[in-house]
Formats: C-alpha cells, sequence, structure tokens
C-alpha cells in the first residue's frame, strides 16, 4: 500500500515522507517546486532528506487532474498526507491568486481523487491562522473560526468545510490538522524564525513588528511530523451521524513571547540582533495558543522538543547551510 505525500519537497512534507519511508512504508510524493521561495531550498531539502530513503516525488501540480488520475492508476495510493498549499499569511494579500488555484482548486481535486479511489484516510494541513484574533486562550478545535484575518487562512477554512462536506457524502475518513507555527532545519526562509536567524547570524537588521508584542505556540517539526503519522494511524470513525471526519490541534501548547524567541537566536549565534521596530501588520495574529489535549487523547500527541534545544539546532543547521541566491 502506497502513501500519497502532497507538496513532498516543502519544510513539513520532506520530513513526513523521510519519518513514512524510513519506518517501512511505501511513499509517493508530489511536489510542484514552485518559486514562492527559491526552488534550489526545495531540491536541497528533497535531496538531503530523502537520502537513503525509498519515496520517490514527482514534479507536478496538485490541481492537475490528469496527473492525478495517473498517480492512482500506475501507483494507487490508499492513504493521503496532502501538505501542498500555498503558504504565507503576508504574501496573499499581496497576490491572492495562487491561494484559489492551489489551496482551492487544487484540494478539490485531491478530494475528488480520494473519493473515485475510496481511500482509507485523507490527513490534510490546516493552520492557527483560522482562530484570527479569537480573546479565548488556548485555541480549542470548537472555537468559531469565520473571521479570517487573511485569505491564506480563509482558503484553509474552505479547506476544512470541502473536506467535512466529502467525508459526509462519500464516507472518506478524513483527518485535518491545524499547525502552529512550525520551524526547525530546512525550514521556509519566509517565516519567523529563519528571518530571524539568517539576518543575525549575517550581521543584517531584523524587523520586530508590534513592537515585539507578540506571542508564538513555536513548534518544532518533529513534533508536528509525530502529530501527522500519529493522527495518519488512527482514522476517524463517524463521531457523529454527519461524517467520519476530525480536527486537531497541533502545536507545542506553550505560546513564547516573540523578544524570548529572538534573544535565544542571539544567545545560539553569539551575537545581537539589531532590531527594527513596526508596527503590527495586516493579517497577522498577536498571539496563538493551542489546546493539544484532544490529539493528545486520541493519539497519543506529546510534543518533546523545547525552543531552548531546538533553537540552537536551528541556528546551526542556517550556519552550515550554503543559502542559494535565488
Amino acid at each position: 500500500m502506497t502513501v500519497l505525500v502532497t507538496g513532498a519537497a516543502g519544510f513539513i512534507g520532506a520530513y513526513v515522507a523521510k519519518a513514512l519511508s524510513a519506518r517501512g512504508e511505501r511513499v509517493l510524493g508530489l511536489d510542484s517546486f514552485n518559486d514562492y521561495y527559491p526552488v534550489a531550498l526545495k531540491r536541497d531539502r528533497a535531496r538531503a532528506l530523502g537520502a537513503g530513503s525509498a519515496f520517490e516525488i514527482i514534479e507536478g501540480d496538485v490541481a492537475d487532474q490528469a496527473l492525478l488520475a495517473r498517480i492512482w492508476r500506475e501507483h494507487a495510493p490508499t492513504r493521503v498526507v496532502h501538505l501542498a498549499a500555498q503558504a504565507g499569511v503576508r504574501y496573499s494579500i499581496e497576490a491572492p491568486r495562487p491561494y484559489v488555484h492551489s489551496n482551492l482548486v487544487g484540494f478539490l481535486e485531491i478530494l475528488e481523487a480520494c473519493r473515485q479511489h475510496q481511500v482509507q484516510h485523507l490527513v490534510c494541513a490546516s493552520t492557527s491562522s483560522l482562530y484570527g484574533q479569537n480573546p479565548l486562550q488556548p485555541f480549542r478545535e470548537d472555537a468559531r473560526i469565520d473571521r479570517p484575518l487573511s485569505l491564506y487562512a480563509a482558503t484553509k477554512g474552505a479547506n476544512e468545510l470541502m473536506a467535512h462536506s466529502y467525508a459526509h457524502l462519500y464516507r472518506i475518513p478524513t483527518t485535518a490538522l491545524r499547525f502552529f507555527t512550525v520551524y526547525g532545519p530546512w525550514g521556509r526562509p519566509d517565516m519567523a524564525p529563519l528571518l530571524f536567524t539568517r539576518a543575525i547570524l549575517a550581521g543584517r537588521p531584523i524587523q520586530v513588528f508590534n513592537h515585539g508584542q507578540m506571542k508564538r505556540d513555536f513548534t518544532h517539526v518533529s513534533d508536528i511530523v509525530a502529530g501527522i503519522i500519529g493522527a495518519l494511524d488512527t482514522p476517524p470513525t463517524a463521531v457523529d451521524a454527519a461524517a467520519p471526519y476530525r480536527v486537531f490541534n497541533l502545536g507545542r501548547g506553550e505560546p513564547v513571547d516573540l523578544m524570548h524567541f529572538i534573544e535565544l537566536i542571539e544567545e545560539a549565534a553569539g551575537r545581537p540582533a539589531e532590531r527594527v521596530y513596526q508596527d503590527l501588520q495586516s493579517g497577522d495574529m498577536l498571539e496563538t495558543f493551542a489546546d493539544v489535549g484532544a490529539a493528545r487523547a486520541a493519539f497519543g500527541y506529546q510534543p518533546q522538543t523545547s525552543i531552548e534545544a531546538g533553537v540552537p539546532a536551528l541556528v546551526e543547521w542556517c550556519r552550515n547551510y550554503a543559502w542559494p541566491d535565488s
């Protein structure tokens, strides 16, 4: 039986494909290798994390109906971990159309393929951005998510609704996972952990939004991967009359002051940051804080990596990686 991992050259996807392959699963990856950030980083990541593994990555678009038909015809995946998406809160304000193509049309094609081939379990990525400025913390899965602050969050909320409808109509066991600020080696260079780390190591100033008055539930990629695999191994049954469908938060469950996170990077880098304080950006949340009790109860999710352990390893990897120019 084959597991299809979409976004397999992405930050989380490459780690998931490696972990599944390492435990003996037959894994097929799919990735478009788009240029939202340097394609060379994606190819380096796929090579580094795929070295010695048995998984193959097909280059292509999840919105390509004919390609998905060929994948099922030739490889017959029975489970899907759908991580492919156009990411980025701020970029969705500048360039909304890629989000419609990848996150809405692409997800529809994945749902249609899962329907046509009656997959055993679909696990799909969602986001903590859905919670917006909800004052009730920690965020629980039953909180309202109908007030997104960005188009990116809106597309992910639409994904959850689309997934529920397909689970209800076609009895496709489906799990949606809301990720909270993932960081670690091979991470996304558009996110704060690597933006800060690269700039501090290079002696460049960093932009600190909302004058540093923000908190994030920083979660190490290894804990996210453990949560994804735990969820994949525990497909839902019909928890109510509606659908075999569930939603879980995957975070550390420990909000961290942004300034403390920066201080940990400074300590590991061995130099102070030049901080340029800015106002809050459109689409940004003030604080994220995951209640992970549901995931713990369902499949034993238990984050292991503290920021005190995770940040120095990130800085060391960033220091040693030969960053591509484009």
